[in-house]
């Protein structure tokens, strides 16, 4: 085909943004313009998610509004929800490829080959595809590690995207290298489950921080989500004692009734939670610690909704990522009976964001009148730029071009609604 013209649109995780930011360089070495994707292009990429019905409802939205934008354009949607359900996509009007997650990394020969509609329902993935984001942003996510052999009862992450698998110590230390060499200033190190790093390598995710650790030029390295069972004491005392990794952990909980915790077949109970987040606070006491909790798991009574509120309000966590459970077929989660009403997931998901919002707000009191480094982002938002410091705290400032992708030195004096607004 003779398109020059090509738009990407991902939802969900940090995973998948890396990959979509990697195979749109790929597209843009071969001589396509990349184009926003809310303007006409010849072919719409857009890079699916399935961890809620939500999220499949927006994937199907972004099809019909490429459709709409330019009905003549081809339209490729790749990723979990292709790999899941590629029939379902394929009929939809506007939609000629559809590939899961093996067939994505032959995009670009797809798309260049692409003269009518099909759809290619790809085995499971078995080899380990690296990648990582730059270009429009200036963090990038550095992709470590891809699938899960957890097989959580109510998640699909493992049937999308198979097995765990990783990268080695040595390709992570050569893409980290290529990152800094980009001019980014920050890495965050994301995959489907990082803390299973190197289990089909023969390494672990100790020893790549510590190789990551002597990278030069680069001083702000993330660690992004991290199951707390993998968290040990020994990760968690090299962060500490780290002046590139940045004290920031980001640890999903769930729920804070073991029973639930069982049903779902979590690896940890939530005391061993608790001492995770303790740990990091002995060590680090102005480190940023999120949750995430799901609401409404079948078989969710008061009284376990409860003892969850109760275990949060007294953990020393900094804020939440609150998930209302949402039914996915093929899971073991989706038989079980005692569904919990929608009305009864709203009310107990608007408490625990009301939580969320209080120990936020306590979290960045605690750092009022401290001195942090803030890398400053690109975006200009009704006159603001905002950035954020080691230890997560938005700030913004009025917007000037001179502190895009800068590392700053700024003080929290004045506390808004949406973060710390400073002045230089």
């Amino acid at each position: 085909m003779n398109s020059k013209s090509i738009a990407f649109h991902h939802f969900g995780c940090k995973v998948n943004f890396a990959e979509a930011s990697a195979l749109s360089r790929q597209f843009q070495e071969n001589g396509f313009e990349i184009k926003d994707f809310h303007l006409p292009a010849d072919v719409y990429v857009i890079s699916t998610c399935v961890v809620t019905t939500v999220a499949e409802k927006k994937c199907r939205a972004a099809i019909r509004q490429a459709h709409k934008i330019n009905p003549d354009a081809k339209i490729a949607v790749i990723g979990c929800f292709s790999e899941l359900k590629p029939g379902e996509l394929s009929q939809m009007e506007g939609v000629d490829l559809v590939l899961g997650h093996t067939g994505k990394f032959n995009l670009l020969e797809a798309v260049t080959g692409l003269c009518s509609t099909g759809n290619s329902v790809d085995p499971l993935p078995e080899k380990f595809i690296p990648s990582f984001s730059y270009g429009d942003r200036t963090r990038s996510f550095l992709k470590i590690q891809d699938g899960c052999d957890y097989y959580c009862t109510y998640c699909t992450i493992p049937l999308a995207r198979g097995r765990s698998r990783s990268d080695t110590v040595e390709n992570a230390l050569k893409n980290a290298r290529e990152i800094v060499a980009n001019g980014i200033r920050e890495i965050v190190l994301t995959g489907v489950n990082i803390g299973d790093f190197g289990k089909n390598t023969g390494e672990n995710f100790l020893q790549l921080i510590r190789a990551l650790d002597t990278l030069e030029g680069m001083n702000r390295i993330r660690i992004s989500s991290i199951e707390p069972d993998l968290l040990n004491s020994e990760i968690i005392e090299f962060v500490a004692g780290s002046t590139n990794f940045l004290p920031h952990f980001h640890i999903p909980l769930q729920s804070g009734c073991n029973k639930i915790l069982k049903a779902m077949h979590r690896k940890y109970n939530r005391e061993l939670y608790a001492s995770r987040v303790q740990k990091i606070r002995e060590l680090m006491p102005r480190a940023c610690i999120a949750a995430d909790v799901i609401v409404g798991f079948p078989g969710e009574t008061e009284e376990d909704f409860i003892d969850t509120y109760n275990f949060l309000q007294q953990l020393d966590i900094s804020y939440l990522h609150v998930f209302t459970y949402s039914k996915r077929d093929n899971t073991l989660a989706s038989k079980m009976e005692s569904p919990v009403p929608d009305k009864v997931k709203k009310e107990r998901s608007d408490s625990l964001h009301k939580l969320s919002d209080i120990k936020k707000h306590k979290f960045y009191n605690e750092n009022m009148g401290s001195v942090v480094n803030v890398l400053f982002e690109s975006s200009n938002s009704q006159g603001f730029m905002h950035g954020f410091s080691e230890n997560y705290i938005k700030v913004k400032t009025p917007y000037n071009p001179d502190f895009v992708n800068k590392v700053l030195q700024v003080k929290l004096e004045v506390l808004q609604e949406d973060g710390y607004l400073v002045t230089f």
